[in-house]
């Protein structure tokens, strides 16, 4: 079948224009800027007309939490890869720290298997590090897997890699992109310690970020960097949230980079005054920072130090997050709104929507070396996304997709709207609902 997407306004590689785009099956045909050739055969075509609206690759999201095996409760690969789709998302990067934990190539072909029969969305999945699995690390193929994910400080699932040797023998023989969180454990249990000694166990949330501190995160991002440039290792610095940590980055081009970065939609967004209203509900690891802190991540993303804009989508219920602050987990659902709240920023004219494409679509694409995906290019996937930049509406219960039924940005008003979003040419999402039979693919990588 053959699709033609007419009269967009198409933002891709950094340009804006009028056109359209052809579709055959899964790909791209033909890409027409301004008008479309006389002789063109319309017949039997299905006609988009896509007038007043943007055309824009898929997302790629290189970080989500997904919950499935084992935290079902919370999330499963199909609700949420439902909503990633909803939100403009048509490829996902999926982390290890499940029930159990994704550190076997056995386990991680599991998932695979259960994404390719419940995902609507493009997907692949991280396998995870221990300090006891560097067999199992180092079976991992590059060409199918999109990285190895080493907590350099415990998070949810308590995946912390902290034996010295472990960690250099991962670093020096990783056969493809090793991807950090970085909190420097030690100084996180001292932190706790004081906070304790002050407040008992009524800690304030608003602490989390004195807890989980700036000190923390560079003492071990520098670590992972620098155990990066002593071998030679290709490495992703997951969620970075404060200015510090920004002098060990440096600017470019995605495509020449060993040492690469990525900031997430929270930490661009919110900052320590929101922990106020929202208490728990911004309560991520690491953690939401201080205004400065946000201002030098905003800084750094828009000159290139940072490479990717990510999620980090991590549901949890509602009734854990209303607990006390050590009793309430960490993380928050965000793929469903991560565009629109980007482009409610550019409507601010914090960044352009050019930008924000080649941070949330092509950057992501250029990093991970995916086949054919992150572009509007003729011979690509057609993941492609319409977006009405004058369709105003608001995060509400009804209209959240998550398994876990809340967002943070619930009662916010967004000017843009999602209204369609192709998965391998297919129409996965009509801007109401998501054609349930719609099967996402597996992301490829290309070997250097």
């Amino acid at each position: 079948m053959k699709r033609l997407i007419k009269d967009a306004t198409i933002i891709n590689e950094g340009l804006k224009f009028k056109g359209s785009v052809l579709i055959s099956q899964d790909k791209i045909e033909n890409i027409f800027p301004h008008k479309i050739p006389e002789n063109l055969d319309l017949n039997g075509l299905e006609i988009v007309d896509a007038s007043g609206l943007f055309l824009i690759p898929g997302v790629i999201d290189d970080q989500v939490h997904f919950r499935e095996p084992g935290l079902t409760y919370k999330g499963e690969i199909a609700t949420e890869s439902r909503a990633a789709v909803a939100g403009g998302v048509t490829t996902f990067m999926e982390m290890p720290n499940t029930k159990p934990q994704t550190v076997t190539q056995e386990l991680l072909q599991e998932k695979y298997q259960r994404a390719a029969r419940v995902s609507p969305a493009n997907f692949s999945f991280y396998m995870g590090a221990t300090n006891d699995n560097l067999d199992e690390v180092l079976k991992t193929d590059p060409s199918k897997v999109c990285g190895i994910k080493i907590f350099m400080g415990s998070s949810t699932g308590n995946m912390l890699v902290d034996d010295e040797e472990t960690l250099s023998e991962i670093f020096k023989n990783a056969p493809t992109l090793i991807a950090t969180h970085c909190e420097d454990e030690k100084t996180i249990q001292e932190n706790t310690k004081i906070a304790r000694e002050r407040y008992g166990e009524n800690v304030p949330v608003s602490r989390h970020c004195h807890i989980r501190s700036v000190e923390a995160c560079y003492k071990s991002s520098s670590k992972a960097v620098e155990l990066a440039s002593k071998y030679n290792t290709r490495l992703h610095v997951l969620h970075l949230s404060s200015g510090k940590e920004m002098e060990l980055f440096s600017p470019g081009k995605v495509k020449d980079k060993h040492i690469t970065a990525e900031v997430c939609v929270h930490h661009l967004w919110f900052d320590d005054r929101d922990y106020i209203t929202k208490g728990n509900l911004i309560k991520w690891n690491p953690a939401v920072k201080t205004m400065k802190d946000k201002e030098a991540l905003w800084e750094a993303l828009l000159s290139d130090k940072i490479d990717v804009i990510a999620t980090d989508h991590a549901p949890h219920t509602l009734e854990e997050k209303n607990n006390t602050y050590f009793n309430a987990p960490s993380g928050g659902p965000l793929v469903q709104h991560s565009l629109v709240a980007m482009l409610e920023m550019s409507r601010k004219g914090v960044i352009s929507v050019e930008k924000v494409v080649q941070k949330m679509c092509h950057a992501p694409a250029d990093l991970f070396r995916i086949d054919r995906r992150g572009y509007i290019r003729e011979g690509y996937y057609a993941d492609l996304v319409l977006i009405d930049p004058n369709r105003s509406w608001v995060v509400s219960p009804e209209n959240i997709l998550y398994k876990c039924g809340w967002s943070p940005f619930e009662g916010e008003e967004f000017s843009h709207r999602v209204v369609s979003t192709f998965v391998n040419g297919e129409l996965a999402y009509d801007g109401e609902k998501i054609v349930s039979d719609v099967k996402g693919k597996q992301a490829e990588f290309i070997l250097d």
